[in-house]
């Protein structure tokens, strides 16, 4: 054995920093509150509430790392957020390249559950071991590889309570499909009545997209062996819905998962969601924006997703000309051929056509007074959150049930009708403009944005329903890591 020597003052000095250093970093790592894995489906409209969820639970402590395909990984960066990818299988061109949603939904299970097992056991051995997986509940096989690894899982709903009601009550069987004019008002614990329009399409029409809806259905499947089920809404605005599914779906709400900057400010910088498979000319729009007086602007957007046909867009294009309002229209790259030949040439003065912007930013701008769009879940809870009034456009899947509750539950715009082949025409997008822009209706719809916006703030803040289930959450995740790394 090596004799003692006498302690330099230079070398105490070292030895008292490593005392320090080592210290220092046993507190760090009692600190760390867990390391969760998030794991959304890989479009625009999950990726954006996942990752902002991952972004509350890093503000609070908790390791997130956010695991998406390839195909999605460059597009996404969020401040103190990991990016890791997974495989769907078509790592070159994601969905677009399978071409088949019952092929690429299979392989992305097959792919994804392998390369999310490696993800795990890559973690395993390191500092940071992974204690949860918060699951897209689009992908439930995620939740059968956290248990195969004795680790927590978690799925996240991206749809309404309301919605995700009535599919648990059709899973379970106490529903039977498909749902017709006779059939309804259908009833359910906690919903107010819901008329046959209100209905998601796939359930009165089950055999338009059969695959979608064994995704919607495939969600409950393994749900009672998940350790949390999380939904992005809140409960000043769907607790009672929750509360009526409460026993077959027992969802935590902790929504609504919009960029802190638009709500509480509590996550420094926090003014977009990190991801956009688009680029965005949100600079050009706001330079366009600024000239224009308060609360005088039209948004129109129907997300991501929705593919309107030439009919439609034709009847939206005489209807905001013939409003003589300003309007700034979203119409994506692959819709822009739709628009008439005459359309942009003669609106050059009152709108701007744009193929994709930041719809946080324009939202949240003071001249914006409408928003005209599709009512995806995404795009009613931000414009929820900014107290924007809006007019609902909805053309499949949730999007009915959500313009319903836009316009008679929560009151804080109107839905645009429909005429007998599913158009809705200029005459009527004229006259839900002009009551929700000028009417005497337009006040209270108004009033009713603002109290709602003024909800959503003081949920997701400090002390809030959301914010005291996502500490709750936390709190978990702390005691379990700390048991799980000895401290």
């Amino acid at each position: 054995m090596k004799p003692l020597q006498p302690s330099s003052p230079h070398s105490m000095h070292d030895r008292d920093r490593e005392r320090e250093g080592a210290l220092s970093k046993e507190m760090e790592d009692k600190q760390m509150k867990g390391h969760v894995l998030v794991l959304p489906y890989p479009s625009q409209g999950h990726i954006n509430p996942l990752l902002q969820f991952a972004k509350r639970l890093a503000s609070k402590g908790v390791k997130a790392t956010l695991a998406t395909t390839h195909y999605t990984l460059n597009s996404i960066s969020a401040a103190h957020i990991g990016v890791e990818p997974i495989s769907d299988g078509f790592d070159e061109g994601g969905f677009s390249q399978a071409g088949n949603v019952d092929f690429y939904l299979k392989s992305f299970r097959d792919h994804g559950s392998r390369t999310l097992a490696e993800l795990i056991q890559k973690f395993s051995n390191s500092a940071t071991p992974v204690n949860c997986v918060v699951y897209d509940s689009f992908l439930p096989w995620a939740l059968d590889v956290a248990k195969q690894h004795g680790i927590y899982g978690a799925a996240f709903f991206t749809n309404s309570a309301t919605v995700c009601s009535i599919f648990a009550h059709i899973h379970h069987g106490l529903l039977t499909l498909p749902l017709t004019p006779e059939t309804t008002p259908l009833l359910l614990p906690g919903l107010p009545p819901l008329n046959f329009p209100d209905l998601p399409s796939f359930l009165r029409f089950p055999d338009s997209y059969p695959a979608y809806l064994a995704m919607k259905l495939s969600q409950y499947s393994n749900l009672n062996q998940a350790d949390w089920v999380f939904s992005n809404t809140f409960e000043e605005l769907e607790g009672k819905e929750a509360r009526g599914v409460s026993e077959i779906w027992p969802a935590k709400l902790i929504g609504p998962m919009v960029p802190s900057a638009y709500l509480d400010e509590r996550i420094k910088g926090d003014r977009g969601y990190g991801s956009s498979l688009w680029k965005p000319l949100s600079e050009e729009c706001i330079e366009w924006l600024e000239t224009k007086p308060s609360n005088s602007v039209v948004y129109v957007s129907f997300g991501s997703m929705v593919s309107l046909s030439e009919e439609q867009i034709a009847e939206l294009a005489w209807g905001l000309k013939e409003s003589n309002m300003y309007f700034l229209w979203v119409v994506r790259d692959s819709e822009q051929q739709k628009l008439p030949k005459w359309f942009l040439d003669s609106v050059q003065e009152k709108g701007k056509v744009v193929t994709w912007c930041n719809q946080l930013e324009m939202l949240a701008h003071r001249t914006v007074g409408c928003f005209v769009t599709h009512c995806g879940w995404n795009s009613t809870l931000e414009g929820l959150s900014l107290g924007v009034p809006m007019i609902g456009v909805p053309k499949w899947t949730d999007q009915l049930t959500d313009a319903k509750f836009v316009e008679e539950i929560w009151e804080i715009g109107v839905r645009a009708k429909e005429d007998e082949v599913g158009v809705v025409r200029k005459d009527e997008l004229l006259r839900c403009l002009k009551e929700v822009m000028e009417g005497e209706k337009s006040k209270g719809i108004k009033r009713n944005a603002n109290k709602w916006r003024d909800s959503a703030m003081k949920t997701i803040n400090e002390g809030g329903s959301s914010d005291k289930c996502i500490d709750e959450f936390v709190q978990h995740l702390m005691a379990s890591y700390q048991n799980l790394n000895g401290l």
